[in-house]
């Protein structure tokens, strides 16, 4: 299952400029607003992860309020530019002159909080620039059902606007248009910072709004349009409130899409998913299922109810909990069996192999076939390192056993009930390494009654 497809790059080079400047009070959060996960993904990291369709040439963040959690987020994969004092809309897009000196392409500009845009909608604003009405600027404009403080649009037939205000600025009868600026637009390269120069703080806010370059264009005879899209598509997380609606309509997305794709989710409502989960055609999903990032699973697996995945890699035909959890490294090859209660980290299990109770395994290698009985644990850390268990293809480990990392099974042991084992094992042995049991006759009767006498 594909988790994104790639789209038509524009005929003009692209610049992204992302907006993250703001302190984002309301999150009441040491961490910065656009670094808050949504499906596990940091909402800035949706926004990058989506624009790789659009294959812009150069990605610039306006970054301010804790900079320097935003420049480590995106090391590598962004620049940033700081904007202080922090103006208004206009005042930050301006920052990137300098980043985008002698860039000749369009720019498309977006908001770190604004997550679920799809790669489609930004497709289709940046061709509305390139398109039969050649305007500078495309607005993606929507039709909220509350409209309260978004600016608003006003536009002819053809979608080329007549007006741009915000809400503060708005009279009663321009409150009334349904149709609302999101801030994202597109915009000519050629004329961006340009527009951006002249833009005034003659409002009620005192700052430097971005939605003036549109006026400012019309003024010099240059034609605007909007481009509309879905609320749904547009949600903006100010607020936990609103981060915990974004999830929710991340969620509510990406299970409709693994069922398109053919996986069942037998109560969808109760299954938690990640942005990056993959599941494959035929697989089965049981309630109550939480998916963290990195989980892969291919075709016809189950996952049974009550389990949590996370940086796991499943082939097809495996089976999976109930109540199991799959740690990061964990890697179940084909017909591999996890079950109940059991916890695995770093670790292979081969082809057919079973783990099916109350068990850890913890980095470890565990052959094809091989069965891991009720209760066995890997001993892989003594406090300060890590140690590797490498179980042999067709061994048998006996229930309630400990392997005492390093340590080594070989193919088609046995490990007895109730071992510890600390030495390697070799391959076809039978190794059985617990207290002798010892039995004395009659002894529960005497000692019953030596108790009943000492009571009386």
């Amino acid at each position: 299952m594909a988790e994104t497809t790639t789209m038509t790059a524009s005929p003009s080079p692209l610049a992204a400029i992302i907006l993250a400047a703001g302190k984002g009070t309301r999150m009441r959060s040491d961490t910065h607003k656009v670094l808050h996960p949504v499906g596990g993904r940091p909402m800035l990291m949706h926004l990058l992860h989506t624009l790789q369709a659009l294959e812009p040439e150069r990605t610039v963040i306006v970054v301010g309020d804790r900079a320097e959690q935003i420049e480590k987020a995106v090391a590598g994969k962004a620049e940033t530019v700081v904007q202080h004092p922090q103006l208004g809309t206009g005042h930050a897009v301006l920052q990137a002159k300098a980043a985008l000196a002698g860039f000749g392409g369009n720019a498309l500009i977006l908001y770190g909080d604004v997550p679920l845009i799809p790669a489609a909608t930004l497709a289709r604003l940046v061709a509305a620039l390139d398109g039969p009405q050649a305007p500078a600027i495309a607005v993606l404009g929507f039709r909220p059902a509350v409209p309260g403080s978004y600016g608003r649009i006003l536009a002819d037939g053809e979608n080329v606007i007549t007006r741009m205000v915000e809400a503060k600025d708005a009279s009663a009868e321009e409150l009334q248009v349904p149709l609302c600026n999101s801030g994202l637009m597109a915009v000519r390269g050629d004329l961006l910072f340009a527009l951006l120069e002249r833009v005034g703080n003659a409002n009620a806010a005192g700052e430097y709004y971005l939605p003036d370059i549109v006026m400012l264009a019309r003024e010099d005879g240059l034609r605007s349009v909007v481009i509309e899209a879905p609320e749904s598509e547009l949600l903006g997380v100010n607020s936990r409130v609103d981060l915990a609606a974004a999830e929710a309509a991340f969620q509510q997305a990406k299970r409709r899409e693994l069922m398109e794709a053919g996986v069942t989710l037998i109560a969808p409502e109760t299954i938690f998913l990640a942005a990056d989960t993959d599941l494959g055609r035929d697989t089965i999903v049981e309630p109550h299922v939480v998916f963290g990032p990195g989980v892969r699973a291919g075709e016809r697996v189950k996952i049974r109810a009550h389990s949590h995945l996370e940086g796991a890699d499943i082939a097809d035909d495996c089976e999976v909990g109930p109540f199991a959890r799959l740690r990061p490294g964990s890697v179940l090859e084909a017909k591999a069996r996890v079950g109940n209660f059991v916890e695995t980290k770093n670790t292979t299990l081969g082809a057919g192999a079973k783990a099916n109770h109350l068990s850890y395994i913890g980095d470890a290698h565990v052959g094809a076939g091989a069965n891991i009985g009720a209760g066995t644990i890997t001993c892989n850390y003594d406090g300060f390192r890590k140690y590797r268990t490498e179980i042999g293809a067709g061994a048998f480990i006996g229930s309630n056993s400990s392997l005492v990392a390093p340590v080594n099974i070989g193919a088609n042991a046995m490990v007895g009930a109730g071992s510890t084992i600390t030495r390697d094992v070799a391959d076809d042995a039978l190794a059985v390494a617990r207290g002798s049991q010892n039995e004395t006759p009659d002894g529960a009767r005497r000692f019953r009654v030596r108790m009943s006498e000492g009571k009386q």
